[in-house]
């Protein structure tokens, strides 16, 4: 049975070769049962004859048969598509196709290992990605062109890159801690990391090879794939043969293990077989997620593929994830919802899909004492700050040192082990050793104010070699030492190696140290030890002196002040999700302030700009006086100027302006999260300030909100108001979600809702509390009309109990036949206010009807009448607002200019009277 490519893929990637053949029987249907309700996944496995090789495959779909973009996902070293089978059927429930396999040499494929060869796994790839062309149910975005992602960790992760490279039809990629240049990472700074490539070696060259089994993203992640057992890696050169891999790629690991450093030809053989071969070519949505422990492929190896891949022109996002290879990945549910967001903006087009701040790090805050987990918080930043820059300039004292390279290279310093380092360095623990007579010591002095280390630290090093070839090999670290001197931790346990040559007579090298994410203390000292071993490493065998000195005597230490940290309190698996604008207002208004619901307890003196409670206005929801906010870099330009009114009980207030009039910084003063440069606003009697407990009695739905799209939007709800710190009791959960009116989707992921569930889904955390004062800012965008009619209803039946709302909205319609009362906002200032019947029905504007038509001249000389502010032509007529003429004058001056009168009346509608109180069109 023969599955046929289409004819242009065929004679480009196959070259003539056979088409991909399955094997006959192979294929097999099975359904796998879900939770809540969630379409069941169809996986249907089949071994794929590819050339050279058989490839076991399976295949996840889930739901209907409606188009769906297909996800590539691949499996780390060591392991097979088992460990991603969780990931594949989560992805195919959210309404993709997606195609798991063994990479060739693993699992129940066969062939040989070429980590990852174009000429093979890459074409593997493409090859699928055929396949996948000719499933009724993918997408096409033309003839054997699917809409198709690819992802995968470690391994998997990098050929997710290289089929971008090699693959024109790659839509978008989500690659995890894994490699740019894997010459780089085996031989960073010509030095070879003789530990990781034993794992690499072993794991390939066992005759039976076995799945992932160190613990990783995506599940199997760990190159280590369980051949780090209790008895340690297995010398690879005892293994018989050379198991799977390329004949090529034994011989080049025999010669440099051997040689104990690498030449020219084994760099060229990886670096071909790297992503950064085909750099320049990668034009994909880019999602990349590393690792901070990880000393086989650091944060270095994110940095450069991200810079490559932003010349490219295409939307990248960059994750430093907790954990990596030292360890396996923590944040794994965290990094699967933040792949599926990328995936439904790439390749879904779904423009509402949150993906995530353009940077972010996880960053360790303690032990949480319930679980003895590790808390972590997330810090991010709207651009991607890079490794190096001009940071701080931190003096280092001490002075030329001489110390040993022992022969042999033993006993070597410890700074990291494969599987277990970065899982001590998250729990605050340092198990690097250093040999005396090994190194040379630098110290700065105490630290006046915390230092946030982000980046890669960079020293110049001088150094002379006394070794026959004049050669030397360091190891750069920094340590942070406690106060007593006694207590040093190495961040995430990472060491940089460099290969000095021609140092006889001396050289000079700046050795840029391991990239990290590092909080140092007031008090605290760092220290840069430079040894001359390390366990991880080959160092040369013969005995040598080296002599080190700092050069300028500076660390220059790169700091990223814009990456900001998130706030405390949430349960670690949610940092660096959005929980929304309303979340965020929680936080920043003190909604975890616990006291009564009224926010009388209020304790302090009178705050700048009035007393901090008018009694007198304890029943008024809102009273704003001179409200005034100037441009932060135009003092004589407002946002909003002078503005004042009230707002009482009962009452659905419309806050009408066009754009730019200054609704939402007038709406952002009320909730706290910018302070006015004059005026003040009071909630039930209470100054507003940042963090003011009166605003426990708002709820507010501005700009927007975000939720965690992996949660349901039930979780999300809850989780919600779990961050309020306010009683579970007080949350009236029912009552909202009888508002929000979601049935059974309230128990489905959030990712699978429409834009319009997700309003909806806001408007009732917005609700939650029952709040007396409402604030709701473009509510129905993305709601259907009946949907519309119902968010009407909701706000008249919450205003109809007592409670306040106050709705910014461009739908002029509906806010005439939803609110009681209007403010109508221009250039910052206020036009008008008062109730809506008197506002659209007042007897200073005046729709004047025609009889035929009337030329523009004569429109102008109509608002150029005495006693006339403003024309505007409408659909029944003209919109003549007055400024001092009567109805009965008007009239006399249309008649002179012989205007076509038919009739003469105060206008009925919204539209017409906001257009006439504004001047013209928004």
């Amino acid at each position: 049975m023969k599955l046929r490519l289409p004819r242009r893929r065929r004679s480009r990637l196959l070259a003539g070769a056979a088409a991909i053949a399955v094997v006959a029987g192979a294929g097999t249907w099975t359904a796998a049962a879900s939770a809540d309700d969630a379409p069941a996944v169809h996986r249907q496995d089949r071994m794929v004859d590819m050339p050279g090789a058989a490839i076991d495959t399976s295949y996840f779909t889930a739901g209907g048969g409606e188009k769906r973009p297909a996800v590539l996902l691949a499996h780390g070293f060591g392991g097979s598509k088992d460990d991603v089978r969780d990931q594949a059927e989560q992805l195919a429930r959210d309404g993709y196709a997606v195609l798991t396999w063994s990479a060739r040499g693993f699992g129940r494929s066969g062939g040989k290992i070429g980590l990852n060869d174009p000429d093979h796994e890459v074409k593997d790839v493409s090859r699928l990605v055929d396949w996948l062309a000719t499933r009724p149910e993918v997408q096409l975005d033309g003839a054997g062109d699917p809409r198709v992602g690819v992802t995968g960790a470690s391994y998997g992760g990098a050929v997710s890159l290289l089929a971008a490279g090699y693959d024109h039809r790659v839509d978008a990629i989500a690659p995890e801690i894994t490699y740019w240049s894997l010459a780089d990472s085996l031989f960073p700074n010509d030095v070879f990391k003789k530990l990781w490539a034993g794992v690499f070696f072993t794991t390939g060259s066992a005759s039976g090879v076995q799945p992932g089994g160190a613990p990783g993203a995506a599940g199997g992640a760990g190159p280590a794939g369980g051949a780090l057992g209790a008895a340690g890696p297995v010398d690879p050169l005892a293994a018989p043969g050379c198991g799977r891999f390329q004949p090529e790629l034994c011989a080049m690991y025999e010669r440099v293990a051997v040689a104990g450093k690498p030449d020219q030809q084994a760099r060229e053989l990886l670096e071909r077989r790297s992503p950064a071969a085909v750099g320049d070519r990668i034009k994909a949505p880019a999602l990349i997620v590393q690792g901070q422990a990880d000393s086989l492929f650091p944060l270095g190896q994110a940095d450069a593929m991200a810079t490559a891949l932003a010349k490219n022109g295409a939307p990248v996002a960059v994750d430093w994830a907790a954990g990596g290879h030292d360890g396996g990945m923590s944040e794994e549910d965290r990094v699967r919802g933040r792949v599926t967001a990328w995936f439904d903006r790439y390749l879904k087009r779904d423009a509402a899909a949150d993906t995530g701040p353009t940077f972010r790090v996880s960053r360790t805050g303690g032990i949480d004492s319930t679980d003895g987990k590790v808390k972590l918080r997330g810090a991010s930043d709207d651009h991607y700050p890079g490794l190096v820059s001009d940071g701080q300039k931190i003096a280092l004292t001490g002075g030329e040192q001489t110390f040993a390279n022992p022969a042999g290279g033993a006993p070597p310093a410890l700074s990291s082990l494969p599987g277990i380092g970065g899982q001590l360095a998250g729990l605050g623990a340092s198990f690097a050793l250093d040999f005396p007579g090994q190194y040379a010591s630098f110290e700065s002095k105490p630290l006046e104010r915390e230092l946030r280390i982000t980046g890669t630290p960079t020293v110049t090093l001088k150094v002379r070699s006394s070794a026959a070839d004049g050669a030397a090999v360091l190891f750069g670290k920094v340590y942070d030492v406690g106060p007593d001197g006694r207590q040093q931790v190495l961040p995430s346990q990472l060491v940089a190696p460099v290969r000095v040559e021609n140092a006889a007579q001396g050289a000079e090298v700046k050795l840029a140290l391991p990239a990290v994410d590092y909080g140092v203390q007031p008090g605290h000292r760092l220290r840069l030890v430079v040894a001359a071993t390390d366990l991880g490493y080959a160092t040369p065998a013969a005995p040598a002196t080296y002599t080190v000195s700092t050069g300028d005597g500076i660390l220059t230490v790169p700091v990223a002040d814009d990456v900001r940290t998130a706030s405390a309190g949430l349960p670690a698996w949610t940092w660096g999700l959005p929980l929304g604008a309303a979340a965020l207002a929680a936080a920043l208004l003190g909604f975890r302030r616990r006291g009564n619901a009224s926010g009388a307890a209020v304790t302090g003196g009178d705050a700048p700009g009035g007393p901090e409670h008018e009694a007198a206005l304890d029943g008024v929801p809102l009273q704003i006086t001179g409200l005034t906010k100037r441009y932060a870099k135009a003092r004589d330009r407002y946002a909003v100027r002078d503005l004042s009114l009230r707002v009482e009980k009962g009452q659905v207030l419309g806050l009408l302006g066009p754009n730019g009039a200054g609704k939402t910084t007038t709406l952002r003063m009320l909730m706290g999260l910018i302070t006015p440069d004059a005026g003040e606003i009071r909630v039930f009697g209470h100054a507003v300030r940042p963090g003011s407990p009166v605003l426990s009695r708002v709820g507010a739905f501005v700009e927007g909100a975000g939720f965690l799209p992996h949660l349901s939007g039930r979780a999300n709800l809850e989780l919600y108001w779990q961050a309020t710190g306010r009683p579970t009791a007080d949350s009236h959960m029912a009552e909202a979600l009888e508002i929000a009116g979601l049935g059974d989707a309230l128990e489905r992921a959030v990712r699978t809702y429409s834009q319009g569930m997700r309003q909806r889904l806001a408007i009732a955390q917005a609700m939650l509390g029952m709040p007396d004062l409402l604030i709701l800012d473009e509510p129905t965008n993305g709601l259907d009309p009946p949907q519309i009619r119902e968010m009407r209803d909701v706000m008249i039946r919450y205003a109809a109990a007592g409670r306040t709302v106050i709705v910014s909205s461009h739908l002029l319609s509906e806010v005439e036949q939803t609110c009681t009362h209007l403010v109508v906002m221009d250039r910052g200032r206020l036009v008008q206010a008062g109730p809506v019947a008197e506002i659209t029905g007042g007897g200073d504007t005046l729709l004047v009807t025609l009889a035929g038509p009337v030329a523009d001249a004569a429109v102008e000389k109509v608002a150029a009448l005495d006693g006339v502010e403003s024309v505007v032509a409408a659909e029944d007529g003209l919109l003549v607002r007055l400024d001092g003429a009567t109805a009965t004058e008007l009239i006399a001056e249309l008649v002179r200019l012989e205007v076509p009168v038919s009739g003469v009346g105060p206008h009925r509608r919204l539209e017409d009277a906001f257009l006439t109180l504004i001047g013209g069109p928004a």
